[in-house]
Protein backbone atom coordinates (compact mmCIF):
# COMPACT_ATOMS: atom_id res chain seq x y z
CA UNK A 1 0.00 0.00 0.00
CA UNK A 2 1.45 3.36 -1.05
CA UNK A 3 0.91 6.16 1.46
CA UNK A 4 0.08 9.51 -0.14
CA UNK A 5 -0.07 13.00 1.30
CA UNK A 6 -2.09 15.61 -0.58
CA UNK A 7 -1.58 19.37 -0.31
CA UNK A 8 -4.11 21.42 -2.29
CA UNK A 9 -5.63 24.74 -1.24
CA UNK A 10 -8.84 24.31 -3.25
CA UNK A 11 -11.00 22.07 -1.09
CA UNK A 12 -13.21 20.71 -3.87
CA UNK A 13 -10.19 19.72 -5.97
CA UNK A 14 -8.56 18.12 -2.92
CA UNK A 15 -11.68 16.06 -2.21
CA UNK A 16 -11.95 14.96 -5.84
CA UNK A 17 -8.29 13.94 -5.93
CA UNK A 18 -8.57 12.03 -2.65
CA UNK A 19 -11.60 10.12 -3.97
CA UNK A 20 -9.84 9.38 -7.26
CA UNK A 21 -6.69 8.08 -5.57
CA UNK A 22 -8.52 5.88 -3.09
CA UNK A 23 -10.36 4.10 -5.90
CA UNK A 24 -7.03 2.32 -6.44
CA UNK A 25 -6.46 -0.72 -4.24
CA UNK A 26 -2.79 0.06 -3.63
CA UNK A 27 -3.10 3.80 -2.81
CA UNK A 28 -4.10 5.41 0.49
CA UNK A 29 -4.28 9.13 1.30
CA UNK A 30 -2.95 9.45 4.85
CA UNK A 31 -3.27 13.23 5.19
CA UNK A 32 -4.26 16.46 3.50
CA UNK A 33 -3.55 20.17 3.92
CA UNK A 34 -4.68 23.42 2.36
CA UNK A 35 -1.50 25.37 3.17
CA UNK A 36 2.18 24.66 2.69
CA UNK A 37 3.32 25.16 6.28
CA UNK A 38 0.90 22.51 7.55
CA UNK A 39 1.84 20.21 4.68
CA UNK A 40 5.55 20.41 5.53
CA UNK A 41 4.88 19.67 9.19
CA UNK A 42 2.60 16.72 8.37
CA UNK A 43 4.91 15.18 5.77
CA UNK A 44 7.81 15.19 8.23
CA UNK A 45 5.60 13.55 10.88
CA UNK A 46 3.59 11.10 8.77
CA UNK A 47 6.38 9.97 6.42
CA UNK A 48 4.27 9.29 3.30
CA UNK A 49 5.75 7.54 0.27
CA UNK A 50 4.44 10.24 -2.09
CA UNK A 51 3.63 13.91 -1.52
CA UNK A 52 1.32 15.52 -4.09
CA UNK A 53 1.81 19.28 -3.83
CA UNK A 54 0.03 22.19 -5.45
CA UNK A 55 2.30 25.17 -6.12
CA UNK A 56 0.36 28.26 -5.06
CA UNK A 57 -0.74 27.69 -1.45
CA UNK A 58 -0.85 29.92 1.63
CA UNK A 59 2.17 30.06 4.01
CA UNK A 60 4.55 28.09 1.77
CA UNK A 61 4.28 27.23 -1.90
CA UNK A 62 4.54 23.63 -3.01
CA UNK A 63 7.97 24.42 -4.44
CA UNK A 64 9.12 25.84 -1.11
CA UNK A 65 7.84 22.71 0.65
CA UNK A 66 9.71 20.52 -1.84
CA UNK A 67 12.90 22.51 -1.31
CA UNK A 68 12.63 22.17 2.48
CA UNK A 69 12.02 18.43 2.20
CA UNK A 70 15.17 18.13 0.08
CA UNK A 71 17.25 20.16 2.55
CA UNK A 72 15.97 18.05 5.46
CA UNK A 73 16.65 14.84 3.50
CA UNK A 74 13.10 13.59 4.07
CA UNK A 75 12.70 10.33 2.08
CA UNK A 76 9.51 11.20 0.20
CA UNK A 77 8.87 11.33 -3.54
CA UNK A 78 7.39 14.72 -4.46
CA UNK A 79 5.00 15.21 -7.37
CA UNK A 80 4.00 18.78 -8.20
CA UNK A 81 0.42 18.95 -9.48
CA UNK A 82 -0.45 22.42 -10.73
CA UNK A 83 -2.46 24.48 -13.18
CA UNK A 84 0.61 26.59 -13.98
CA UNK A 85 2.63 25.67 -17.09
CA UNK A 86 5.34 28.19 -16.26
CA UNK A 87 8.91 27.43 -17.19
CA UNK A 88 10.28 29.28 -14.15
CA UNK A 89 8.23 27.08 -11.82
CA UNK A 90 9.39 23.96 -13.64
CA UNK A 91 13.03 25.10 -13.40
CA UNK A 92 12.63 25.57 -9.63
CA UNK A 93 11.06 22.13 -9.36
CA UNK A 94 14.00 20.54 -11.18
CA UNK A 95 16.38 22.32 -8.79
CA UNK A 96 14.45 20.88 -5.84
CA UNK A 97 14.88 17.42 -7.44
CA UNK A 98 11.18 16.63 -7.44
CA UNK A 99 10.16 13.26 -8.86
CA UNK A 100 7.20 14.44 -10.93
CA UNK A 101 5.62 17.58 -12.37
CA UNK A 102 2.13 17.28 -13.86
CA UNK A 103 -0.51 19.76 -14.92
CA UNK A 104 -4.01 19.47 -13.48
CA UNK A 105 -5.51 19.17 -16.94
CA UNK A 106 -3.64 15.90 -17.47
CA UNK A 107 -5.80 12.74 -17.65
CA UNK A 108 -6.41 11.14 -14.25
CA UNK A 109 -4.79 7.92 -15.48
CA UNK A 110 -1.56 9.88 -16.00
CA UNK A 111 -1.50 10.86 -12.33
CA UNK A 112 -2.04 7.28 -11.16
CA UNK A 113 0.67 6.04 -13.51
CA UNK A 114 3.02 8.82 -12.40
CA UNK A 115 2.65 7.81 -8.75
CA UNK A 116 3.62 4.23 -9.54
CA UNK A 117 6.45 5.34 -11.81
CA UNK A 118 8.13 7.63 -9.28
CA UNK A 119 7.80 4.94 -6.62
CA UNK A 120 10.11 2.85 -8.80
CA UNK A 121 12.74 5.58 -8.76
CA UNK A 122 11.93 7.18 -12.09
CA UNK A 123 10.84 10.72 -12.86
CA UNK A 124 7.74 11.96 -14.69
CA UNK A 125 7.70 15.47 -16.12
CA UNK A 126 5.06 17.16 -18.25
CA UNK A 127 6.48 16.92 -21.77
CA UNK A 128 5.20 20.37 -22.77
CA UNK A 129 7.35 21.93 -20.07
CA UNK A 130 10.41 19.84 -20.76
CA UNK A 131 10.41 20.83 -24.41
CA UNK A 132 9.61 24.46 -23.65
CA UNK A 133 12.13 25.19 -20.92
CA UNK A 134 15.25 25.01 -23.01
CA UNK A 135 17.01 28.09 -24.15
CA UNK A 136 19.43 25.28 -25.05
CA UNK A 137 22.24 26.78 -23.03
CA UNK A 138 21.07 25.53 -19.64
CA UNK A 139 21.69 21.90 -18.93
CA UNK A 140 18.87 20.33 -16.87
CA UNK A 141 21.01 17.37 -15.74
CA UNK A 142 22.90 16.96 -12.49
CA UNK A 143 26.55 15.93 -12.23
CA UNK A 144 25.91 12.17 -12.01
CA UNK A 145 23.44 12.22 -14.93
CA UNK A 146 26.00 14.07 -17.06
CA UNK A 147 28.62 11.48 -16.13
CA UNK A 148 26.36 8.65 -17.26
CA UNK A 149 25.37 10.53 -20.42
CA UNK A 150 29.05 10.97 -21.22
CA UNK A 151 29.62 7.23 -20.89
CA UNK A 152 26.59 6.62 -23.11
CA UNK A 153 28.59 8.19 -25.97
CA UNK A 154 30.77 5.06 -25.96
CA UNK A 155 28.48 2.36 -24.60
CA UNK A 156 24.77 1.74 -25.18
CA UNK A 157 24.57 -1.41 -23.05
CA UNK A 158 23.34 -0.78 -19.49
CA UNK A 159 25.65 -3.42 -18.02
CA UNK A 160 28.71 -1.83 -19.61
CA UNK A 161 27.70 1.65 -18.43
CA UNK A 162 27.15 0.32 -14.89
CA UNK A 163 30.65 -1.21 -14.87
CA UNK A 164 32.26 2.05 -15.98
CA UNK A 165 30.51 4.23 -13.38
CA UNK A 166 30.56 1.58 -10.60
CA UNK A 167 26.81 1.51 -10.05
CA UNK A 168 24.17 -1.23 -10.07
CA UNK A 169 22.41 -1.79 -13.40
CA UNK A 170 19.03 -0.87 -11.88
CA UNK A 171 20.45 2.41 -10.59
CA UNK A 172 21.86 3.20 -14.02
CA UNK A 173 18.51 2.46 -15.65
CA UNK A 174 16.85 4.92 -13.24
CA UNK A 175 19.42 7.59 -14.10
CA UNK A 176 18.90 7.02 -17.83
CA UNK A 177 15.12 7.33 -17.37
CA UNK A 178 15.71 10.64 -15.58
CA UNK A 179 18.00 11.82 -18.39
CA UNK A 180 15.39 11.06 -21.04
CA UNK A 181 12.63 12.69 -19.00
CA UNK A 182 14.59 15.87 -18.20
CA UNK A 183 15.79 16.33 -21.77
CA UNK A 184 12.47 15.45 -23.39
CA UNK A 185 14.17 12.82 -25.56
CA UNK A 186 12.83 9.36 -26.41
CA UNK A 187 16.04 7.36 -26.79
CA UNK A 188 19.59 7.19 -25.46
CA UNK A 189 21.00 8.17 -28.85
CA UNK A 190 18.71 11.20 -29.06
CA UNK A 191 19.80 12.30 -25.56
CA UNK A 192 23.49 11.99 -26.48
CA UNK A 193 23.00 13.94 -29.72
CA UNK A 194 21.11 16.70 -27.89
CA UNK A 195 23.87 16.92 -25.26
CA UNK A 196 26.56 17.14 -27.92
CA UNK A 197 24.60 19.78 -29.84
CA UNK A 198 24.36 21.94 -26.72
CA UNK A 199 27.92 21.16 -25.57
CA UNK A 200 26.86 19.64 -22.27
CA UNK A 201 29.30 16.79 -22.91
Amino acid sequence: MLKIYLAEDQVMIAQALKTLLELEDDLKVIGTATDGKQALKDIIALKPDIALLDIEMPSLTGLEVATQLKLLAIPVKVIILTTFAREEYFAQAIKAEISGYLLKDSPSDDLIQAIRTVTNGQTVYESRLVKGMFDKSKCPLNKRELQILNVMKEFSNTKQIAQVVFLAEGTVRNYISAILSKTGTSSRLEAVLLAKENRWI
